[in-house]
């Protein structure tokens, strides 16, 4: 594993913001389990949703890409999509708490039987996943089953946050391979030795490929179909959904994408992501810039002026 927890350096405005935050953390885990996630998702959701900007994002790529949803459908996401990111926080820091109920959730769609017949021939897995429901709940579930899973994360751009996070998802399972030179190493090792790797790839990438998601233009990194391709490795989409009691958890795992090309496979993914967020609005974090209205217009034609 990549040593992520480093000295931070970071501005005032970033040590500021991880005071106020981590102490917000502290003081909920101090509760018990229910009361602290049900907290943290009140917080989130009518607290640091409207400082932060939160509502405005979700109305502005709900009315982007779902124009026709009613106000109302949209209010209620705006409370609801928030309310999911502040119990996800509060989770990943809860440590064994959460495992314990993210190894109880079912696992269910054809994805399982084909990540168990790649296990039994010792071939890599490359599990996409995307910001819905709480996705580390997959991590901890399938390390428990004694899958050999690993997972690619990011850099926070606030160092003074990104130090105790990683120390919190490293309690839920390793290894973990952060986005670099050596991490990525270590990533490839992982998967030629047969490992599982668990990619989050439902954000803005700058030159990601201009890809159809929600009927508008997003750009997506076409790094898990590539890696799928360059190591013969399963590429399944699954995803950590939550229980309609706010706690608890399903799993779902979309079938295998057949090997291709790396835009028909991503697009295959975008797909899939899309269906299931259809069917669970509020658990799909909104909050993202996923389509980046100050970008290029994709739909301008080549040579116009800009």
């Amino acid at each position: 594993m990549s040593d992520p927890i480093q000295s931070p350096k970071g501005s005032r405005t970033d040590y500021l913001s991880n005071l106020v935050l981590r102490g917000a953390i502290r003081g909920a885990l101090a509760l018990p389990y229910e009361t602290r996630v049900r907290l943290m998702g009140w917080l989130v959701a009518k607290v640091i949703a409207p400082i932060a900007g939160y509502r405005r994002r979700i109305r502005e790529n709900l009315a982007h890409t779902c124009p026709e949803l009613p106000q109302a459908e949209v209010d209620r996401l705006c409370h609801a999509v928030p309310d999911n990111v502040g119990r996800t926080l509060i989770e990943i820091y809860s440590g064994p708490e959460f495992v314990a109920r993210a190894i109880e959730a079912p696992i269910e769609g054809p994805g399982l039987a084909r990540l168990e017949a790649a296990r039994a021939e010792g071939r890599p897995v490359i599990l996409v996943t995307g910001h819905m429901g709480n996705y580390d709940a997959v991590r901890a579930n399938l390390i428990h089953r004694g899958y050999n899973m690993g997972a690619l994360y990011r850099r926070m751009s606030n160092p003074y946050f990104n130090a105790h996070y990683v120390r919190s998802i490293s309690r839920i399972g390793t290894p973990l391979f952060e986005q670099g030179r050596k991490g990525m190493i270590e990533m490839v090792r992982h998967i030629r030795a047969g490992g599982i790797l668990g990619i989050l790839t439902d954000l803005y990438v700058q030159d990601g490929e201009a890809l159809d998601f929600f009927g508008q233009k997003a750009r997506t990194s076409l790094v898990t179909a590539e890696l799928a391709l360059k190591f013969n490795a399963a590429l399944i989409p699954v995803y950590g959904l939550r229980d309609p009691d706010g706690f608890g958890f399903r799993i779902v795992a979309q079938d295998e994408i057949p090997h291709s090309d790396p835009i028909t496979m991503t697009q295959a993914v975008n797909d899939g992501l899309e269906s299931l967020v259809r069917e669970n609005m509020d658990q799909w974090f909104w909050i993202h810039r996923r389509w980046k209205y100050a970008d290029i217009d994709l739909r301008k034609k080549p040579g116009a002026s800009s």
